[in-house]
């Protein structure tokens, strides 16, 4: 363990013992709730605001999810939209060149003909939630395994299809309290999303691995988009209002954004699971990864600028997988754990009426026997590997062709006529690609496939044949033409015809596995995922009749909105940490190398900023990944702040949320503006943004 990991490790330790205290009822600033039910009595009464449904209507409509993992919101009736840095840089990467890099020169369109379009990108705004329980429920009535997921395929298929085919409409059956309760989730679709603002790279995530998730930070990470219809800036007559003051210490905060997910509901078993089982394999695999594309942009310039948002997320995500084992690994958070899960039991066998689920923990517990006999290969064949990059096109393509001769209620979900909006759309964008970086990552599947499954296992036969990890990568992304966008979008129209008559090495490999990819992903969906399902429906039913819906279901990447205060907290060694760093602080930070080395911008901007700004602050909010480019509103939806980030005892919170050191951390909004306006010049945005005050 390396001295950094050594301190993470005792950081998220420290906490770990309250975050479960928490865990069954709201107490403090917990809570991620759906806007369908959101305590609005308790925010009232602890802080004498309550909002009103037209409040929640308005909140709800002004904010944003971006498809890709992050959250949004507009602030202006001409369409522009916030969000973070970090959830434009795939953007701002694939608008890039080696000729001008505008991660590292930054993006300011100063006119609106300027505004570029982002390749692939799609924003979603959530504007009605339909309880869809019933339907869901009575068809998995008296069905197992297989057949049960096909029922589920089958009826999500068709409640999503009931929003009809306009391809502006999204809907999505979202599975809430683990399948205690199912919504219907339907969403207004802008895929015409263009760049408007975004600084460099150096100065948004200022800092870089060493302060991320920790507390005091210095990051300008921010993101400006706009979202257009027909040609032309779409008039969103729900937006969010810029704060004319900010806020201080102690104030009412709300952040309304898409949390990516929680395990706060997992039991023991499935903890357990976690905790022997994935992370001694993610977390090294990870490890291994990073230190990969370490080398490969160590290469030259052209290498760091090619791979150098794929470095920045596996950094992101390692730091955040560690947390979570820690979490897990200490002895006094998981007994606390098993005390939860023990109460929650004794009071399910102690109701007549509720005895029957009271056998669900142990189903859950047997079934992480045959988990783990199917982890590996499942993990490997039918989880994301093999859908990214250019095999991941092939991949898709391969199974759109089939799927697309399928009856819409019997195609895997991922590819009903309402996700084949998305598969298309992403499947003919323009975006840049790197056959350097590709033949490097396809060389790391191939190898880890190998290794882990073993030289004389079938499919690595069958996989590799006589060739060797290298090989294969090296011949199939040569030879391949799946980088050309016009190629791939002829063979998703051709069908099945055109993919069965494809030259591609890259599609005749895609084809030749495919059946050993799925037959995984079946055999693992029917022996672990419908029992899961099934069993966690009755423990859902239990937690009901016990708390209620007073508890906030565990993430899923849907719209929720959390409220708290700004404050600050202790750190490991006891020392109170203010919820407030300015401008003056990120100069003095700033050491004249990576990752604290400032763009030209900012140092000759310095003498004009005013450096008691604020520019960083904490929150209690309770929230998670996914949250990243969520707008922070006061009481009258006013925006004073943008979420990028936890601190370092957020990392635990996936388990359990610890309201003494538990922080959100966000840009300041006055910070945002003053570095809009005397940093970057971008004066028709900043008064697009202040004309919208009210």
């Amino acid at each position: 363990m390396t001295n950094v990991q050594s301190k993470l490790a005792t950081l998220v330790a420290g906490v770990l013992l309250l975050c479960l205290l928490f865990a069954q009822v709201a107490l403090a600033d917990e809570g991620m709730w759906t806007f369908d039910n959101f305590p609005s009595k308790t925010v009232g009464m602890k802080y004498g605001f309550t909002p009103s449904q037209a409040w929640l209507d308005h909140v709800r409509l002004s904010s944003l999810r971006i498809a890709r993992g992050c959250s949004a919101s507009f602030i202006s009736p001409q369409g522009l939209v916030m969000t973070n840095h970090h959830c434009v840089v795939e953007c701002v990467e694939q608008l890039s060149t080696a000729q001008q890099n505008l991660e590292e020169k930054g993006f300011p369109a100063t006119t609106p003909a300027e505004e570029k379009k982002c390749p692939d990108f799609e924003l979603d705004q959530l504007v009605e939630i339909r309880d869809v329980t019933k339907d869901v429920l009575e068809a998995l009535t008296g069905k197992t395994g297989d057949a049960a997921n096909k029922a589920l395929n089958a009826k999500r298929a068709e409640l999503e299809q009931s929003c009809g085919s306009d391809p502006r409409v999204r809907c999505d059956v979202v599975s809430l309290y683990h399948g205690g309760v199912y919504d219907l989730y339907r969403y207004k679709r802008y895929n015409d999303v263009r760049l408007v603002f975004a600084p460099e790279f150096s100065v948004a995530q200022f800092g870089g691995d060493p302060d991320n998730f920790n507390f005091p930070r210095f990051d300008f990470d921010i993101g400006l988009l706009r979202a257009y219809e027909g040609d032309k800036p779409v008039a969103s007559r729900d937006y969010l209002h810029w704060s004319a003051n900010g806020t201080k210490d102690g104030d009412l905060v709300f952040v309304s954004g898409n949390p990516g997910g929680t395990f706060r509901e997992l039991t023991n078993a499935q903890l357990a699971f976690e905790r022997d089982t994935l992370y001694p394999v993610r977390i090294p695999e990870m490890a291994e990864r990073r230190g990969q594309l370490e080398a490969f942009v160590a290469r030259g310039p052209e290498q760091a600028r090619e791979a150098n948002d794929e470095l920045f997320f596996l950094e992101n995500s390692f730091k955040v997988y560690f947390g979570r084992q820690q979490a897990l690994l200490d002895p006094q958070f998981f007994g606390t754990k098993v005390q939860e899960e023990q109460r929650l039991r004794a009071a399910t066998a102690g109701d007549p009426k509720l005895a029957p689920y009271a056998s669900a923990w142990d189903d859950i517990a047997k079934i992480q026997q045959v988990r783990a006999q199917l982890f590996v290969r499942n993990a490997l064949l039918a989880g994301r590997y093999f859908e990214a990059g250019l095999l991941g096109d092939a991949v898709t393509l391969v199974r759109a062709a089939a799927e697309r001769t399928k009856p819409n209620r019997e195609r895997l979900p991922e590819y009903s006529d309402k996700a084949l909006v998305n598969v298309q759309q992403r499947l003919t964008a323009a975006v840049p690609v790197y056959k350097d970086l590709e033949e490097l990552d396809l060389t790391f599947l191939l190898t880890v496939v190998r290794r882990d499954l073993g030289a004389d296992d079938a499919f690595v036969r069958k996989m590799l044949g006589k060739e060797s990890p290298e090989q294969l990568a090296h011949r199939l992304v040569t030879a391949t033409h799946l980088e050309d966008p016009t190629v791939r979008e002829e063979l998703y129209n051709g069908g099945q015809s055109a993919v069965d008559a494809s030259n591609d090495p890259m599609i005749r490999f895609a084809a030749s596995i495919n059946h050993d990819l799925l037959a995984v992903r079946k055999d693992y969906e029917a022996r672990v995922d419908a029992p899961t399902r099934s069993a966690a429906e009755n423990i859902a039913k239990a937690r009901f009749a016990i708390y209620g819906t007073s508890v906030d279901p565990d993430a899923t990447f849907t719209l929720r909105l959390t409220y708290g205060t700004v404050k600050g907290f202790e750190d490991a060694e006891g020392k109170f940490v203010k919820p407030y760093t300015n401008i003056g602080g990120v100069f003095n930070r700033a050491t004249g190398a990576p990752p604290y080395a400032l763009p030209e911008s900012w140092l000759e901007a310095k003498a004009s900023l005013n450096l008691s700004v604020p520019m960083n602050l904490s929150t209690t909010n309770d929230t998670t990944g996914g949250n990243s480019g969520s707008p922070v509103i006061d009481k009258d939806a006013n925006i004073v702040g943008l979420l990028f980030d936890g601190n370092i005892f957020s990392l635990g919170g996936d388990y359990g949320y610890d309201p003494a050191k538990n922080r959100s951390i966000a840009v300041d909004s006055r910070g945002l503006l003053e570095g809009m306006r005397k940093v970057y010049h971008i004066d028709r945005i900043v008064d697009e943004i202040e004309a919208a005050r009210k």
